[in-house]
């Protein structure tokens, strides 16, 4: 029996624009994580993906090509130099809530890959977890940025820019968010066309966005090298600002992030694709507790406390 995890995942600054170009922060979120366990089935049996959380079962020589899971795993298979169906069961579970932004198909998928390979014996490089967990976010999100499977597959925080290598993103000191679940599913596929038939309408008006982000981004990530987070709070609100002028907030979304910083959050913002999913407030050792007290009483489902940085990624 094999086992491998995969963490979840937040996007700290350059939501939508990233896929435009533009550059983008993420983080892991190790709390919660997917994982895949391979055991050897029945000889010619074949080879059977069960997916715990949803009830799903795939048998991978009849599942459709379009299928995420089975395609990841007939790439991870092939990446193994595994070239007949082996007789394997590959369960799969997660503790990362689905289209709520945090990264649960890309993290799913990492496992598998990683499982996969780990039972062949052979290394999976970030650079080719991420390759091959891309390919299943085409299916998942249409037109990806790319960057769920990078953050996820590195583990570390990460500096994006669609088409290039993600860069492992130095953090001068830990910092802490609290994550808001909304409980209002987010499809990324579905925010995302939104923005592009937006921007397909009226390309200066939103390229002008994406260009105010991207100083934003900039910002961010000196902040986060300096460990400046009186400067990040701020930097988080002014993407809020613009995220909002892409149609991507929500009354639900506004509500938690206004608890938030009443709550003595430096900051907070959508995360993810938006209109539903999660927030994040930028927290320290006083404000976290009463900041997830408040998010809570606004109606936040779920409120994880996570680091940026040091032993937590």
């Amino acid at each position: 029996m094999t086992t491998s995890t995969a963490s979840g995942k937040i996007i700290l600054f350059g939501e939508h624009a990233v896929v435009y170009g533009r550059p983008a922060i993420a983080a892991p979120v190790t709390q919660v994580r997917a994982t895949a366990t391979v055991t050897e089935a029945a000889r010619g049996s074949g080879c059977l993906l069960a997916a715990q959380d949803t009830g799903e079962e795939v048998r991978l020589s009849t599942a459709s090509p379009a299928h995420p899971l089975a395609l990841v795993l007939r790439l991870a298979l092939a990446e193994a130099g595994i070239n007949r169906e082996p007789d394997w069961r590959i369960v799969l579970r997660s503790e990362i809530p689905m289209a709520s932004g945090l990264g649960s198909g890309a993290a799913v998928s990492a496992a598998l890959v990683r499982a996969v390979l780990a039972h062949a014996g052979q290394p999976a490089s970030p650079e080719m977890v991420s390759r091959l967990v891309y390919r299943s976010e085409e299916i998942y999100h249409g037109t990806p940025s790319g960057i769920d499977n990078a953050v996820i597959a590195y583990e570390r925080p990460v500096w994006f820019v669609k088409g290039r290598p993600a860069e492992t993103l130095p953090v001068g000191r830990p910092f802490h968010l609290a994550i808001a679940d909304s409980g209002i599913p987010s499809p990324t596929k579905e925010s995302v066309d939104h923005v592009r038939r937006a921007w397909q309408a009226d390309p200066a008006t939103y390229e002008a966005i994406f260009h105010r982000i991207t100083d934003i981004v900039h910002g961010a990530r000196r902040a986060i090298r300096d460990g400046r987070y009186a400067v990040l709070g701020p930097l988080m609100d002014a993407n809020q600002q613009r995220l909002q002028a892409l149609g991507v907030s929500s009354p639900v979304l506004e509500r938690l992030i206004e608890a938030a910083r009443g709550a003595g959050a430096g900051g907070a913002k959508l995360s993810g694709g938006g209109r539903g999913g999660n927030i994040i407030a930028l927290v320290d050792g006083e404000s976290a507790q009463p900041v997830q007290a408040a998010l809570l009483a606004a109606g936040a489902k779920r409120v994880i406390l996570t680091q940026v940085g040091g032993e937590h990624g």
